[in-house]
């Protein structure tokens, strides 16, 4: 056989496995709407969740796993392109780089429900807080910070060393030369890593069950930022929608807990699939704007 065929060959089988692939996410995608069909109505979208009444909505937790989101970013992200940065650009090769490796790898490798149960431990028991935003998206930090570590380290590494040689031999320093070179050039890898990381903070249950809590209690925007009962109070429990899906499917008691459950998932797919697309569609823009305007070609001119 050539290697002309072999190549074929496993170039279809490469084929196959990404249409099935692709197939496959669209079935459960269409399945899932499906069943959970209705989910844009505006009263289930901004309604109060019941425990023993039918027709709960869904409001207190769409907003509390857009706020758990945005806090845990906001914790992750620094740490996360701070570790790459380190191991890309000023770790020595050595035993201490292979030890933080290590322990990148065996935090990767952690059960959601581990962690779960250290938060409980250290960020609602050792402190104090109880079940609270904050706790919830320190436990999901750790989870995610393995992940946007490595992606950040490898985007950095990516990077061809000639342009960094270059910016050092016009004179810039290494931290210019990693803000304004470096970063900008991996910054589309690092942005596909912060959306992974960003759905895992939309889908996970395990751990913010043990930190956040399974439940909200009735909020007020208008008491003080101290008050349990203020939605931006990072400090008070809040039932993401991943629990609340999980919660309705393991000890539900409304009449109506799995059609809401359905279109819980709905809305949580449909939540996943608009910030995958507005995060590729701000990378995009992101590398437009590092690029720079692309050089006009000139129209050949008309021999005389």
């Amino acid at each position: 056989m050539s290697s002309r065929t072999v190549n074929k060959i496993w170039t279809g089988i490469f084929y196959i496995v990404a249409i099935f692939i692709v197939v496959l996410l669209g079935f459960l995608v269409f399945e899932i709407l499906k069943r959970g069909w209705g989910f844009w109505d505006l009263s289930f979208l901004t309604g109060k969740s019941s425990n023993v009444e039918a027709g709960g909505g869904i409001g207190y937790q769409l907003f509390n796993s857009f706020y758990m989101l945005v806090i845990t970013l906001i914790i992750s992200v620094p740490l996360g392109l701070g570790a790459g940065i380190y191991l890309a650009e000023y770790a020595k090769p050595g035993k201490f780089l292979n030890f933080i490796r290590l322990c990148i790898d065996t935090m990767a490798s952690l059960p959601s429900i581990v962690v779960g149960l250290f938060g409980l431990l250290v960020f609602v028991t050792a402190t104090g807080w109880g079940y609270t935003i904050i706790g919830g998206a320190l436990a999901i930090t750790i989870l995610n910070l393995p992940s946007l570590a490595r992606v950040s380290e490898s985007a950095i590494l990516d990077v061809p060393v000639s342009v960094k040689e270059a910016s050092l031999g016009v004179g810039a320093t290494r931290w210019q030369t990693i803000v304004k070179i470096i970063l900008p050039t991996a910054m589309p890898q690092i942005v596909t890593g912060i959306i992974l990381a960003a759905g895992r903070i939309f889908g996970e249950a395990a751990a913010l069950i043990y930190t956040a809590g399974l439940m909200t209690p009735v909020l007020n925007i208008q008491a003080d930022l101290s008050n349990p009962v203020n939605p931006f109070n990072i400090f008070r429990p809040a039932e993401t929608l991943a629990v609340h899906i999980w919660k309705l499917n393991s000890e539900g008691i409304v009449p109506d807990a799995q059609a809401i459950a359905t279109k819980s998932a709905a809305v949580l797919i449909i939540m996943v699939l608009i910030f995958n697309l507005l995060a590729r569609l701000f990378s995009t823009l992101l590398q437009k704007h590092f690029e720079g305007s692309k050089p006009k070609k000139k129209k050949p001119q008309a021999a005389v």
